[in-house]
């Protein structure tokens, strides 16, 4: 019955530059988020020194090998800790995903209020054991995995750690429209009925995030930015402030709007119903003593109200007590015997 926690995932679309980093999370909370996140690596324990000596020489790298590019773009724990300090000073939620279990050691002693798994540890299972232990709320994004490795996520985490959820998610940076697959929310709620469901998402725009607020998402992930044409391959798939803020306006309205599931007459409606709701009028007209017949009767904007349309079936058989003239509205007044139903 919570509001769908909301976090905007600042990744490593700071540049490496700490004040960068400080604005976007003073973006975040000011655009109404409830969570900044970033990513840790130790990247030594996240790659091979092969991978860490590729050479990098795309237009979006740091340096030239990907070691270098990644060196330049992750912070160290005192700059963690002076993020996390900011963070709690302007009343924003801090986290980030832990890349590698040293990370996560590291996460664990900043004392985050939960770990995000990103998607591609999500089939790592020693990592989730090590990560459940630690006692704190996950969230367990799925890109690139099957609904039968979800299950044995879920198999792993649940009886060491009931705290988590799982994130609907397609790892693909823009993400197309026609492979977001909002309807794995569904399955994920039938599948697992006894954990928040949500949504990360890769997508350009605001509204396939707010339709999956609409379908139950409970978390919801954004990558954002302060300028899209900033060098980094996650700018193009981020929303900047401006388009967080509407993001956040507009599930929070959706919220609002998915109400109660019980139809009935609301207050609002009244002034309407009692300008334009039709009642039953007479169609001819009826003396006295006649018992009615449906080719008596017809359906208008009477003045004054009188049976509402619903009741024009109930009508039929009743007997009349005045003269009724053509076009008038028949009233409880005119109906003999008439009892009034009572509506559960």
């Amino acid at each position: 019955d919570h509001p769908c926690f909301i976090i905007a995932e600042i990744g490593q679309n700071h540049q490496g530059d700490l004040d960068i980093a400080k604005r976007m999370i003073r973006m975040a909370k000011d655009c109404g988020a409830d969570c900044a996140k970033f990513q840790k690596s130790e990247l030594e324990y996240k790659f091979n020194k092969k991978a860490l000596e590729r050479p990098y020489t795309s237009k979006h790298s740091w340096g030239k090998t990907y070691g270098e590019h990644k060196r330049h773009l992750e912070f160290s724990h005192d700059q963690y800790r002076e993020l996390k300090k900011y963070a709690e000073e302007i009343g924003i939620f801090f986290t980030a995903s832990g890349m590698d279990e040293m990370a996560v050691e590291f996460l664990h002693e900043l004392d985050v209020p939960f770990f995000k798994v990103g998607s591609g540890d999500t089939n790592n299972f020693p990592y989730l054991e090590k990560t459940a232990k630690k006692g704190r709320p996950m969230v367990i994004s799925s890109g690139m995995q099957s609904m039968n490795t979800m299950h044995q996520v879920y198999q792993i985490v649940k009886p060491i750690n009931p705290n988590f959820c799982f994130l609907q998610c397609t790892s693909a940076y823009p993400l197309q429209p026609e492979d977001v697959n909002l309807r794995v929310i569904s399955a994920y709620q039938s599948a697992f009925p006894d954990i928040p469901i949500g949504y990360s998402g890769h997508e350009t725009g605001i509204a396939i995030s707010v339709a999956a607020v609409a379908m139950g998402a409970k978390v919801l992930e954004r990558h954002v930015t302060l300028d899209k044409t900033w060098k980094g391959s996650d700018h193009q798939a981020s929303l900047e402030p401006n388009e967080l803020a509407e993001l956040v306006k507009a599930i929070r309205t959706v919220e609002k709007a998915m109400g109660s599931p019980i139809k009935q007459l609301l207050p609002c409606e009244m002034a309407c119903n009692e300008k334009l709701g039709k009642s039953v009028v007479a169609k001819v007209a009826i003396p006295e003593g006649a018992i009615l017949t449906l080719d008596m009767l017809t359906v208008k904007v009477g003045e004054p109200k009188g049976f509402p349309p619903e009741s024009i079936f109930d009508l039929v058989g009743q007997k009349i007590k005045r003269n009724i003239e053509e076009d008038e509205t028949i009233t409880e007044q005119v109906v003999d015997n008439h009892v009034k139903k009572v509506k559960c």
